[in-house]
């Protein structure tokens, strides 16, 4: 069953298209010449008042039912103001056709349609439209003046003139008959201010222009038609149906503006369609000058007025000439020559406003340049330059025609492509784009090399706007730079980095983090058992994830912090209820993050987490990548020495890997090194691997440190670090990463052999 509402929506668009409908009854007496005057004029306001009535009752109903901007509703407020007084006045000449005698000129209802054309007036200029600059109002107020000017001559030769000059009529008849085509004048400039200034609300917005428009032309032609030609339009004539399709279409206008939500629609670009505006005044103006002067000889006037003509027509000729060449400039990168980021923008939201279609497919390309910024460094500006060109180069070379490349600053460019057959097309142009941009550059007697990461993103019914569609595309770009680079992407909820933010955090909240534990073995027998916690991300739909899906993401986004301090909460409170058979100690290894290391909270952190647990800070080794030593502050360093003093050891983890400076080996309060398994792969069988490994043990132990070699598969790689003096091991060779409770059940059977002592 409909619901009220619903049924008294359809209700209203059947009374206005059924008061629309009965306007055409006033064609019947000009059809079958029925009626006296006063019946013909009587029939008239008649099939009128429902109209006007109705445009003024669902006017009001729009100001009074709230949910528009401040702005429209200023306007719309105007506009029923004039709305009433026409109502008002279509009544009072209804009563007026009841009463004996003709009607005096000007009429009280005549005082009225006059006075309800300024509140018109003032409703469409304060219409709210784009915002503008000062140089663009002005722009705007000239061209405007120009339309205006070029009507006025017209309608003062055709209208205002001869109504002046007529003989003997009464002043006040001449003073009204010469109002109207000047008001006229008035809503026509608002017409032409609104059409050139970009209205929002475009629809009722649109049909309520048109309703004006067709009035203007009615009044226009009617008193035309009687000053210049002595023709008097009976009702039932075509300059009344141009009333009555003016008096409709603005009902449709509020009916319209009625029916949708509270919120103004999107604008419409409606300069490029109305810029010939001011042009075409001026050909009028011309036209009619030269109309005036066709008596006269071409000398003097005719001469003056052809070289008028043609010295207007050089001066609008060279206005547009710099015009386009002023829009050229402004929305062209200079050193390229591609699209700016001005003019991207602007193709971006005129594509997304473009309604979906399932057989048509448009995307955005974010391409950033891979290793720009060192040729920009080593060979200057010039080699940089160089290079863009020939990037914007090889971006023409492959795009199609009517897509778009632009640069958007730096070494960042972007391609729109609107409307294609497929997905499958726009993924072949991200790889030709990928392989074209491989080619070297020759600058002098250089071949400088670049790559990009593309990332691609698709508009679809989702898309939100244009800063969501570059987001999703910028996105998939930096997901093709943590993966290596050289290559493109197409966006997935997967790669949106904030939406994997709040994912992450919520796994930390939902209990979807797990931790794995692997051993650490001592490669030369001695005292104590250690492990390293391994942290596992078990996701409710993709399964279980290592850290390389989802660890370097958590350190950008900031993440790594409250799982960092998870992981360490869980690890230490799982070992500390670890025992072996002969008692011997397990000491716990965790990794800590070069983010959580420059947290000032770490170590209150730390020492609550211990406390909490029971897990004795001795027993704990704290595990840092090689980033945390290169160039340490003070603080971090501070903060270093204090967890040493609590007990706690301090290893480099994946040592030799990164570009960390010796001398802050000896700096930092570090006791453990370990070993890259890049170092320890093929040490059995590459004499140059087994000399580069032995090197990084014996700088080890000359800095006193404990050595400890991961990613051991096999007993030959095991024997070969004993061998150059490396004490202790991790790898498959000996144990996989494994639960907590299979690593308990392990230490509990006495399974892990003596183990790394911490300190």
């Amino acid at each position: 069953m409909a619901q009220p509402g619903a049924r008294l929506a359809r209700l209203l668009t059947v009374a206005v298209w059924g008061s629309g409908a009965l306007l055409g009854v006033i064609v019947v007496p000009g059809v079958t010449g029925w009626g006296t005057d006063l019946q013909v004029r009587t029939m008239n306001d008649l099939v009128f008042a429902p109209v006007t009535l109705m445009t003024a009752a669902l006017g009001l109903r729009l100001v009074l039912k709230g949910g528009l901007q401040p702005s429209e509703r200023r306007a719309w407020l105007v506009l029923e103001v004039a709305f009433l007084l026409q109502g008002v006045a279509r009544m009072t000449s209804l009563v007026r056709d009841f009463l004996p005698g003709m009607p005096p000129y000007p009429s009280v209802s005549d005082y009225l349609y006059v006075l309800a054309i300024p509140f018109l007036v003032a409703g469409l200029v304060l219409l709210p439209a784009a915002r503008r600059n000062r140089a663009e109002r002005v722009k705007l107020l000239i061209d405007s003046l120009i339309i205006v000017a070029g009507a006025c001559m017209a309608l003062w030769y055709l209208e205002i003139g001869p109504i002046l000059q007529t003989p003997g009529a009464d002043p006040v008849v001449i003073a009204f008959s010469a109002t109207v085509p000047v008001l006229d004048l008035l809503v026509l400039f608002a017409l032409v201010t609104l059409l050139l200034r970009r209205p929002k609300a475009g629809v009722a917005v649109g049909l309520l222009g048109a309703a004006m428009t067709v009035n203007v032309v009615a009044d226009s032609t009617y008193t035309i038609a009687y000053v210049q030609f002595g023709v008097y339009f009976q009702p039932g004539s075509w300059p009344f149906l141009l009333w009555a399709a003016g008096a409709f279409l603005a009902l449709l206008a509020v009916h319209h503006r009625l029916r949708q939500d509270g919120a103004t629609s999107g604008e419409r670009r409606s300069r490029g369609r109305f810029g010939w505006l001011p042009y075409g005044a001026v050909v009028l103006a011309y036209a009619l000058i030269a109309f005036v002067a066709r008596d006269q000889s071409m000398y003097p006037l005719g001469g003056m007025i052809l070289g008028g003509i043609v010295i207007t027509s050089l001066v609008i000729v060279r206005q547009m000439f710099a015009q386009r060449e002023n829009r050229r400039l402004a929305v062209t990168d200079p050193l390229t020559g591609l699209s700016n980021r001005a003019l991207i923008a602007e193709l971006l939201s005129e594509m997304l406003r473009q309604p979906h279609r399932d057989d048509r497919h448009s995307a955005v390309l974010l391409i950033d340049l891979d290793r720009f910024k060192p040729i920009n460094d080593a060979y200057g500006h010039e080699a940089g330059d160089a290079v863009l060109k020939a990037v914007a180069a090889a971006l023409r070379a492959v795009i199609r025609t009517g897509d778009t490349a632009g640069r958007l600053g730096g070494d960042e460019f972007a391609v729109l492509l609107p409307g294609m057959p497929s997905r499958e097309v726009a993924e072949s142009i991200a790889q030709r784009l990928v392989e074209a941009l491989r080619t070297p550059v020759i600058f002098g007697d250089l071949l400088l090399g670049v790559e990009a990461s593309i990332g691609v993103a698709f508009l679809d019914e989702t898309t939100a706007d244009t800063a969501q569609l570059i987001a999703h595309a910028d996105a998939a770009m930096y997901a093709v730079k943590r993966a290596g680079r050289g290559h493109y992407r197409v966006y997935t909820p997967e790669l949106d980095t904030r939406a994997r933010d709040a994912e992450l955090r919520d796994a930390v909240e939902n209990g979807e983090l797990v931790l794995h534990f692997q051993p650490v073995v001592n490669l030369v027998g001695g005292d104590g058992i250690a492990v390293e916690a391994l942290v596992r991300w078990n996701h409710p739909v993709r399964g279980l994830q290592m850290p390389g899906a989802f660890i370097e993401l958590a350190e950008e986004t900031g993440a790594i912090i409250p799982i960092g301090e998870w992981v360490l909460r869980e690890a230490c409170r799982q070992a500390v209820g670890w025992s072996t058979p002969t008692g011997e100690k397990v000491w716990l290894s965790v990794n800590v993050s070069a983010r959580q290391v420059t947290q000032a909270g770490l170590v209150d952190t730390i020492r609550e987490v211990l406390a909490e647990t029971g897990f004795p800070a001795d027993r704990l080794v704290l595990e840092l990548t090689e980033s945390v030593i290169l160039q340490p502050d003070e603080q971090t360093v501070a903060r270093l020495s204090t967890l040493r003093e609590m007990g706690i050891g301090i290893s480099v983890d994946d040592f030799g890997t990164g570009y960390a400076a010796l001398s802050y080996l000896r700096t930092l309060p570090v006791s453990i090194l370990k070993i890259d398994r890049s170092f320890v792969d093929g040490i059995d069988t590459d004499p140059d691997t087994y000399a580069v490994a032995e090197a990084l043990v014996r700088l080890a132990r000359a800095y006193r440190l404990h050595v400890v070699a991961e990613g051991i598969e096999t007993a030959e790689q095991a024997r070969c670090m004993a061998e150059m003096g490396c004490t202790y091991g991790q790898g498959y060779h000996f144990a996989r990463p494994m639960s907590g409770p299979a690593l308990a059940d392990l230490l509990a059977s006495g399974g892990v052999g003596s183990q790394m002592v911490a300190r």
